[in-house]
C-alpha cells in the first residue's frame, strides 16, 4: 500500500500567501489611519492648550498676545522681537524659559545681525513639545539648532481688503501705516464677529533644512513647506484693491505653473521664539489662500513687496495654514474651541473666519 504524504501542495501554499497578502493590504491602511487619528488628536490637544494659554494671558493682561512685540525698545528696534509663544510660555508650563529670557539683549542681539545672539541663544534652541504637530513628519530643524513652531497666529486677511484684521497682530510701526488702526494689542472685546467665528491659531508645516529653493517646485511634494513668488506684477492685487484684487492674487498664487521654483525653503516656523512684524510665515498665518494652498509673496503689494520682506510673505501675500492631516487643517478659534477646516472651504467663509470685526455672519455648515 502506497503511503500518503502529508504537507501542503504548491497550490495550497500559494493560496495561503495570497490570503495573507490580501489581509495585509486590508489592514495596513487601517493601521495607518489609526496612527494618523492619534497624531491628529495630539495636534488638537496642542492647539487647545495654546488656546487656553491665550485666555489665561487675557485674564492677566486684558489683551491677547501679539504676533511680535516690536517695537519693544531700543535693543529690539531693528525689527526682530519675541513672539506670541514666549508671551504664552508661563501659561504653557514653561515659566522658567520666560523668566530666563534676557530682554535687554533682544532676539538676535541689538546690532541688526542674524548671527549675533547675545544672551538668548540657548533659549531659542529649546524645542517645546507643545509647539510640534506629530503629523509634520520632519525631524530636521530648518535653522538648526533653533527650535521651531508648527503653530501660528492669525494675522488676518486678505490684505487687499484690509490689513491686520486677525486677533494675533503686532503693534503699530512705521511699516504699518496703511493698516495701523487695526494693529494690536487686541482685547476680546474687539472680536465683534464673535469668538466662535474668528480663527486665532492654526498649524503649518515647518520649512526645510539646507535645501536649494530652485529644487522645490510648485508640483513638488514639499510645496507646502516653502514660499513662492507670484510671477507677474500686473495682477491688481496690491493695497486697497478690495475683493477683486484678493481673488486675483489668490488665483495667481493657486495657479502658479507646476515648474515654478520656490523662493525660500527654510522660513516657515523657523524660530519658535522670534517674530518680525512683516515676516508672516515665521509665526503667523493669513486668511487669503485656502488651507493647504501654497504660500506666496505678492509682487504687486506696493511697499510690502520690497526685497527685505518678500522672502517671508508680507500682509498682502498668502500664507495659509498647512498640515499633513488628510483633507484640511485644525484651527483654534478665539473661544478656545478647535475645529477641522476642510481644504474645500469657500474663499468667502474662509476670509470671514479670518477677520475679527468685519461683521460677517458665517454658518457652521459653510466650513
Amino acid at each position: 500500500m502506497q503511503k500518503q504524504r502529508s504537507g501542503f501542495t504548491l497550490i495550497e501554499l500559494l493560496v495561503v500567501i495570497a490570503i495573507i497578502a490580501v489581509l495585509i493590504a486590508l489592514l495596513l491602511p487601517a493601521v495607518q489611519s489609526a496612527r494618523e487619528a492619534a497624531r491628529r488628536a495630539q495636534c488638537v490637544n496642542n492647539l487647545k492648550q495654546i488656546g487656553l494659554a491665550a485666555h489665561n494671558y487675557v485674564s492677566a493682561n486684558n489683551v491677547l498676545p501679539m504676533q511680535t512685540t516690536y517695537p519693544a525698545g531700543a535693543t529690539q528696534s531693528w525689527g526682530w522681537s519675541y513672539g506670541w509663544p514666549l508671551q504664552l510660555a508661563p501659561n504653557l508650563e514653561q515659566g522658567s524659559i520666560f523668566n530666563n529670557f534676557n530682554f535687554s539683549a533682544g532676539m538676535f542681539g541689538n546690532q541688526g545681525g542674524y548671527t549675533v545672539q547675545h544672551g538668548n541663544d540657548t533659549l531659542i534652541s529649546i524645542q517645546l513639545t507643545v509647539l510640534i504637530c506629530p503629523s509634520d513628519g520632519t525631524r530636521k530643524k530648518p535653522q538648526d539648532p533653533w527650535g521651531v513652531t508648527n503653530y501660528v497666529g492669525n494675522v488676518g486677511g486678505p490684505g487687499q481688503i484690509s490689513l491686520f484684521t486677525g486677533p494675533i497682530v503686532s503693534g503699530p510701526t512705521w511699516a504699518y501705516s496703511p493698516g495701523e488702526s487695526n494693529c494690536g494689542p487686541i482685547g476680546i472685546e474687539s472680536i465683534r464677529d464673535g469668538t466662535s467665528n474668528t480663527g486665532m491659531f492654526s498649524e503649518r508645516l515647518v520649512g526645510l533644512w539646507n535645501v536649494d529653493p530652485a529644487t522645490v517646485l510648485r508640483n513638488s511634494y514639499d510645496y507646502k513647506r516653502v514660499v513662492f513668488n507670484t510671477t507677474s506684477s500686473t495682477v491688481p492685487a496690491g493695497l486697497n484693491s478690495g475683493q477683486a484684487g484678493a481673488q486675483a492674487f489668490v488665483q495667481a498664487c493657486q495657479n502658479l505653473p507646476c515648474t515654478t521654483p520656490s523662493n525660500k525653503t527654510y522660513v516657515n516656523g523657523c524660530y519658535w521664539l522670534a517674530g518680525y512684524p512683516l515676516h508672516t510665515v515665521v509665526n503667523g498665518y493669513l486668511h487669503a489662500g485656502p488651507p493647504n494652498g501654497p504660500s506666496c509673496n505678492n509682487a504687486s503689494g506696493g511697499s510690502f513687496s520690497s526685497v527685505s520682506w518678500v522672502f517671508f510673505v508680507g500682509p498682502t501675500g498668502s500664507a495659509p495654514p498647512t498640515s499633513n492631516h488628510p483633507g484640511g487643517v485644525n484651527v483654534c478659534f478665539a473661544d478656545g474651541s478647535v475645529k477641522f477646516i476642510k481644504d474645500s472651504v469657500g474663499l468667502q467663509p474662509w476670509w470671514a473666519l479670518g477677520t475679527r470685526s468685519n461683521g460677517e455672519v458665517v454658518s457652521s455648515d459653510a466650513y
